[in-house]
């Protein structure tokens, strides 16, 4: 008798079936059912018994995501499923977190999938995190799908008839079309918009393991009828056998193969996207082909720390193929590297395999000194692929320190792990002060991090209350400041002018991230002057730092190509900790508009130059009314109708503005604009202002000047918590 072929053969002889492999994932608001949904996907490719799909949360396998019932990192798995005999598909699926705070991994995930499926729970519709991680598939051009999980809520909760269900859900599928056609790129618009006909809509109820699409309702003679009788009579012979006739996993699974792209289709479209090289280089015809026999090209979106094997790096082949013992580039790091192990995954657990090709997500292990967002290439002279950015950014701040001093340099090591591990947690340590500081998107955020220190390291850690991260920027221009060099030997004249809107818009759709800039594309030229920028500042920017700019403006300075590099040395500085609290600097065009140096190089070294530079700059922000930004969330409130002038004047009393009211039937939805720094014991009085019914989540964040009357105690306090002298 034949040996039966196990999962890890059957991944493997598929791996190279492009056509039959599908690069998924499963992203939604936090509670809409993800994990419960993926327990029955797992179930149906035999990876999971169908008695516990839904009830053992199995990709959520750490501790603290067991205890607190919810997923906080993305989990992978590879799985096979037979959609008729003989006819099988390597699905490679990532679980997301739904909790604003781990938005991260989301944004990695997002990188590495062609297709996903959205899971809405049809009581709470679409919330702010639908829109987050649905902006930011679509953003990547990863192909939606949509699931309307926990259907029995409207028949055994809210009571709907039948016709009310029937509206409510057409209701809930033009709100998701609405978002799609507004956020989708122009080409996806309509193709992309989701509806029953079509099959790329489903209903379900993942925690009873049912799901019904228009395909399966032919198929089975199953109809909504079917489901309402089932609980409304309370039958749970009947809810199971629904469960029998049509699981969660043959709906989801033959709608993510008849509707989401294969790696080969999507590479097409997404491929420019990504990746800004040149498109018609053997190298961009290899990508955009998903060619196991071109150029190696790999993206890591994420970092996992493996207790046997190290950091393992996770990542998407886009082209070519590697091997075990491999040596591959770092393209970021420039530096060669051998791969010692490729993992594909089972849920929490990984299985080695010798090789893997284009089109696959895998892990890597052995690989020194690698990032979440580094590309892996055979060749040393490759464009990497486009960094991954999120939409949020740390709001909030914790100094840890560990209790026994001797653990000190474990605690650093394990920070930095962590930070390697999450792209939204930024870690500052002070070698002179001893204080470390972890930057994250919210309490709970820094939460996990603490608990995974205290877990994962075993380091009994001491924390402060958390605090809240401002910037510094300036409201007006500045008069040219000048900046001598300690020999007295180079002069530099500065001045600093606020960056428009207009600007830091461009600059964030044109993708441009940290660093020196050596040319500027025509693209980039075009897109600055139609923000507002002289063709003569757009040709003379050096370097960005953040949401900063440096503009060498000088005029026939003979030897400023030799100091440029320490003037933006200088101006990274300042932008990394400002002159008012030694905050990050935000919205600041810098000019360098004349300088003086001495004929000699020796007399211009960095000791000179970089002093100069920064303290020019330094008082031109000084003098240019400076200010201070603090973080604003934008916040939706579900409540109650009855209590909605106390809650808008709990908002007002924390220096929040409503921006809008929506009411439906007794239940009213708020937006607020809500300052972090107010909003630490919002959660609770909110549950008191509306005996326990009220609930508030994240839908977005910007930095707005901190009240005139504030900024002199503000800043005060960020000074004396430095333990910085008074301004």
């Amino acid at each position: 008798m034949p040996e039966k072929e196990s999962i890890t053969d059957k991944v493997v002889r598929l791996m190279t079936q492009q056509d039959r492999i599908r690069n998924m994932g499963v992203i939604a608001h936090i509670d809409h059912g993800k994990t419960t949904t993926c327990d029955s996907l797992l179930a149906g490719c035999g990876m999971l018994s169908e008695e516990k799909a839904g009830k053992q949360l199995y990709l959520d396998s750490e501790k603290i995501e067991q205890e607190r019932q919810m997923t906080v990192k993305s989990s992978n798995v590879n799985m096979v499923y037979e959609l008729k005999e003989g006819d099988e598909y390597l699905i490679n699926l990532i679980d997301t977190p739904g909790h604003v705070d781990f938005g991260g991994h989301v944004t990695r995930a997002v990188r590495a999938i062609d297709g996903a499926i959205v899971v809405m729970d049809s009581v709470e519709g679409v919330m702010p995190q639908t829109e987050m991680v649905l902006k930011q598939a679509l953003r990547d051009k990863v192909k939606p799908v949509l699931y309307i999980n926990k259907i029995d809520r409207l028949i055994t909760e809210l009571r709907f008839s039948p016709e009310e269900m029937q509206k409510h859900l057409i209701k809930l599928i033009v709100q998701i079309n609405a978002f799609i056609k507004d956020l989708a790129p122009a080409e996806m618009k309509e193709k992309w918009q989701v509806n029953v006909q079509s099959n790329t809509v489903a209903f379900g109820a993942s925690r009873d393991n049912w799901a019904l699409s228009v395909d399966r309702m032919k198929e089975t003679g199953l109809s909504f009828k079917d489901i309402y009788d089932a609980y409304t009579a309370n039958d749970k012979e009947k809810v199971k056998e629904l469960a029998k006739r049509s699981p969660v996993h043959k709906v989801l699974l033959n709608m993510v193969i008849q509707h989401l792209p294969s790696p080969v289709e999507a590479q097409k479209y997404r491929i420019p996207v990504i990746w800004h090289g040149d498109i018609d280089s053997d190298t961009g015809k290899s990508l955009a082909a998903c060619d196991i026999n071109g150029p190696l090209m790999v993206s890591v979106t994420n970092i996992e720390m493996d207790p046997q094997a190290g950091e393992v790096a996770v990542g998407r082949i886009f082209s070519g193929k590697m091997t075990k013992g491999q040596d591959v580039f770092l393209v970021n790091n420039k530096q060669i590297n051998k791969l010692q192990q490729i993992y594909i995954w089972k849920g929490p657990h990984k299985f080695q395999v010798d090789s893997a090709t284009a089109g696959n997500q895998i892990g890597m292990a052995g690989l020194k000194n690698i990032i979440a967002g580094e590309t892996l290439s055979s060749s040393h002279d490759v464009t990497p692929f486009e960094p991954v950015k999120h939409i949020l950014q740390p709001v909030m701040v914790k100094a840890i320190e560990s209790k026994n001093p001797k653990d000190l340099p474990k605690l650093i090591q394990a920070l930095r792990d962590i930070e390697i591990s999450d792209i939204t947690l930024k870690v500052s340590i002070n070698h002179e002060t001893g204080e470390n500081l972890i930057a994250g998107l919210g309490t709970l955020h820094l939460e996990i991090v603490e608990d995974k220190l205290k877990r994962t390291y075993g380091i009994d850690i001491v924390s402060s209350q958390p605090i809240v991260v401002y910037k510094e920027s300036i409201s007006s221009r500045s008069p040219d400041m000048e900046g001598k060099s300690p020999n007295k030997h180079n002069r530099f004249y500065v001045h600093v002018e606020p960056m428009s809107e207009e600007v830091e818009n461009a600059v964030e759709e044109l993708g441009i991230s940290s660093g020196r800039v050596k040319s500027i594309t025509s693209e980039q030229l075009e897109k600055l002057m139609a923000a507002g920028m002289t063709r003569d500042e757009v040709k003379g920017i050096a370097a960005f730092y953040g949401d900063n700019m440096f503009i060498e403006a000088t005029k026939g300075v003979i030897h400023i190509g030799e100091v440029i590099e320490m003037c933006v040395e200088a101006f990274n500085e300042v932008m990394k900790a400002g002159p008012q609290a030694k905050e990050e600097v935000r919205g600041v065009k810098v000019v360098l508009t004349d300088t003086v140096l001495h004929e000699d190089a020796i007399h211009r070294g960095p000791a000179q130059v970089i002093p100069a530079v920064r303290d020019a700059i330094k008082d031109a922000v000084l003098a240019a009314n400076p200010s201070l930004l603090e973080p604003i969330q934008i916040i939706r409130v579900d409540l109650p109708m009855s209590f909605l002038s106390g809650v808008s004047a709990l908002i007002q009393s924390k220096r929040g503005i409503l921006d809008d009211i929506k009411e439906d039937g007794d239940k009213a939805v708020m937006i607020a604009d809500l300052p972090v720094a107010a909003s630490f014991d919002f959660t609770n009085e909110l549950r008191s202002n509306t005996e326990g019914r009220g609930s508030w989540s994240l839908s977005g964040e910007k930095f707005k000047k901190v009240p005139k009357e504030l900024y002199p105690q503000v800043l005060k306090q960020i000074r004396e918590r430095k333990g910085l002298p008074p301004l």
